[in-house]
């Protein structure tokens, strides 16, 4: 949730979880890695990507 901002960081846990889980989204593995294929059509993409950008940008602990 810290990673949210706007009206999704408002959401409410079981909203927050419904709107991740039922994601239009496929999983591809190519190599040792694997990609999170999200569906452009779908409302909250925008949303997911920008919050897992900006943790990807967290400096690692340690």
């Amino acid at each position: 949730m810290l990673a949210l901002t706007g009206k999704a960081r408002l959401w409410e846990p079981r909203r927050l979880r419904f709107r991740l889980f039922s994601a239009a989204a496929q999983l591809v593995t190519t190599g040792r890695r694997r990609i999170l294929r999200l569906a452009q059509h779908w409302p909250w993409t925008r949303e997911i990507t920008a919050a897992l950008e900006r943790l990807a940008l967290l400096p690692t602990p340690g």
